[in-house]
């Protein structure tokens, strides 16, 4: 398949793998990038000089393009981003902050650059600041969240109708039958990320991969939605988060439930008691750890399955 998406980052198929804090390493962005996707290195969770070195493992594990993703909210954004120019990463996806900031020092150094939203008003902005495309994150994501709880379904169309520039729809998508559905709804392509997070390549720890093929229906939930909206496993931590915020809890008590590094104790750490487990909805529907390739070669036999069912059906 070749479309806008495919011909703008260089790759075969329309699918672009997330850039998960503590997912994802080089190991996985390389192997999604391998198998015909965007892989692209999480650097919400690395420090300057661990991100340097992501980038040049993956460097040396694909010939294929790969990007970086940054939430600008990172204390060290200016250091962060002159690793990826200094290190020619040449596409980057922004998230968490205004597109305006660094998408023209980005593209002077003829970096592709993509932003990451969950609304309609974020997505306008993010193309006046001039970003080569967009993703419409829906409520049905994991990780940190849009506060207006649009699912993808309303969310795709919306985008559809007010964006020129290519777009990819994240949020729900674990499958080729809903890749499809997405697409169909006007999305150029799909971002993906609990199924990855579940990947051989992940670099999630073991109890957490366990942790996600075991989340059935209902298993998640949004929360912190005064602080920083994030899609949690229900385990004995999320339940203090919603006891607390059932009761009222402000800001500061959040907070200190929170404290620090509680997303690295559960997803890289492994402590499923005590962590801060993100993944979406989707993982209802993840009963396997696999790898990259077997994921990918999954998902395109099942969109191209579903392309043809769809064919039969006439109004």
């Amino acid at each position: 398949m070749q479309n806008s998406i495919t011909q703008l980052f260089g790759i075969q198929y329309p699918i672009v793998q997330a850039g998960m804090i503590w997912c994802s390493g080089w190991r996985l962005a390389s192997a999604a990038s391998n198998a015909g996707c965007l892989g692209l290195i999480g650097a919400g969770s690395m420090y300057p000089d661990v991100l340097r070195e992501h980038i040049q493992k993956c460097k040396q594990a694909t010939d294929k393009p790969f990007g970086v993703n940054v939430p600008m909210l990172y204390p060290n954004i200016e250091e962060i981003m002159q690793i990826i120019v200094d290190e020619g990463v040449k596409i980057v996806f922004t998230s968490a902050g205004n597109p305006a900031t660094w998408t023209p020092f980005l593209k002077e150094h003829g970096i592709t650059v993509v932003h990451v939203v969950s609304n309609l008003k974020f997505a306008l902005k993010a193309q006046d600041a001039g970003v080569d495309a967009i993703v419409g994150e829906g409520f049905e994501a994991g990780g940190h969240n849009g506060r207006e709880e649009t699912t993808s379904l309303v969310l795709i169309p919306m985008l559809k109708e007010k964006i020129n520039v290519p777009f990819i729809a994240a949020g729900g998508i674990g499958s080729g039958r809903a890749m499809l559905a997405a697409m169909n709804l006007g999305a150029d392509g799909v971002q993906i990320g609990s199924r990855f997070a579940a990947s051989l390549e992940s670099s999630a720890h073991g109890n957490f991969k366990q942790a996600i093929v075991e989340t059935g229906d209902g298993g998640t939930q949004l929360s912190l939605k005064s602080l920083a909206p994030v899609r949690l496993i229900k385990n004995e931590f999320f339940q203090r988060v919603y006891e607390a915020e059932s009761r009222g809890a402000d800001k500061e008590e959040l907070k200190t439930i929170l404290g620090r590094a509680r997303a690295k104790l559960g997803m890289f750490e492994g402590d499923m008691v005590e962590g801060e487990l993100e993944i979406g909805q989707v993982a209802a529907t993840i009963h396997e750890v696999q790898s990259v390739q077997e994921i990918v070669e999954q998902l395109i036999a099942e969109f191209n399955t579903a392309q043809a069912e769809s064919n039969k059906w006439k109004l």
